[in-house]
């Protein structure tokens, strides 16, 4: 045998064919070809394998002992590669398959109810894993490909990663109706440097923003607590500890209507949400769904 040589699939479906129907004329029609042409397959198949596989006769072929042989290698092969087209045809048609991603338990208790629903009616065969993370293990879980996109606002997000937009935002005061802080028209930078405020602690989400900010408004602000979730900031102020501050759409989504939420001013600050990728990695066709469907939920959410 031809140690260089490598059958093709063509030669070995034509090869099968031709060993069950024992005639050229009778494989040509099954492959869509002429039976010149599978006539040319069997020879290169032979010709490669430096083995004869076929007797020939006036009227049909007769398999050797070799051809005999193999055939339980030739299915199995057929079999494999037909297995492995189905399992990418299902994947990119959305028939099975998977989607993680990373995000922070509230940004994923705001965002997420509405597309994971949406997305299991249309696609119930692909399974969604929510990877529930701290901000400071966000990016980790991005680069070390354990999920296939993550959800939030990466503070340095540096080369490695790609972002897209997915929402606009603003940092917001969240604090009592009967607060001092919310009797006012607007709420400026320098109007919380007398009030006590709850905010996420160093390293964590949105406390750089509010520093840098707080600084060139030229204010020191007092920070009574500091947590790691915007959760607990927001029941924290909801028990009466104190004004918080966060992004509007954070403080929104809780429905308390003990809360009054007002954006802060002077500057006004963004806060965005994006959608954030390895950089260099490709989506695979579910997680590119998915995120469709999640943009879709946020303009047209349920009632």
């Amino acid at each position: 045998m031809n140690k260089k040589f490598s059958p093709t699939l063509k030669q070995l479906r034509a090869f099968l064919l031709v060993h069950q129907l024992r005639q050229l004329s009778a494989a040509a029609p099954k492959l869509f070809v002429t039976q010149s042409a599978v006539s040319m397959l069997i020879r290169q198949l032979e010709e490669g394998l430096e083995t004869r596989l076929f007797d020939r006769t006036t009227r049909s072929l007769h398999p050797t002992a070799a051809a005999n042989q193999m055939v339980p290698l030739a299915e199995r092969i057929l079999r494999d590669v037909d297995s492995l087209s189905t399992g990418f045809r299902e994947l990119s048609t959305m028939e099975r398959g998977r989607v993680c991603v990373a995000i922070t338990p509230t940004l994923a208790s705001i965002l997420l109810p509405t597309a994971i629903q949406h997305f299991a009616e249309h696609f119930p065969q692909v399974h969604v894993v929510i990877d529930d993370c701290a901000p400071d293990q966000f990016i980790s879980r991005i680069l070390s490909e354990r999920v296939d996109f993550g959800i939030g606002t990466p503070e340095l997000p540096g080369a490695e990663v790609d972002t897209q937009t997915l929402l606009r935002d603003h940092l917001a005061l969240v604090c009592q109706a009967h607060h001092p802080l919310a009797k006012l028209r607007r709420v400026r930078w320098v109007d919380l440097a007398s009030h006590p405020v709850i905010t996420v602690r160093p390293g964590y989400g949105i406390r750089l923003l509010i520093d840098t900010t707080a600084a060139r408004a030229g204010v020191t602000l007092k920070v009574l607590d500091e947590v790691s979730f915007l959760s607990t900031a927001l029941m924290l102020t909801s028990s009466g500890m104190g004004p918080s501050i966060m992004p509007s759409d954070y403080a929104r989504a809780a429905s308390d209507p003990s809360l009054v939420v007002k954006a802060i001013s002077a500057p006004r600050v963004s806060r965005d949400t994006y959608i954030v990728t390895k950089r260099g990695r490709s989506l695979s066709a579910a997680s590119a769904m998915f995120i469709d469907v999640l943009r879709g939920a946020i303009e047209r959410p349920l009632p």
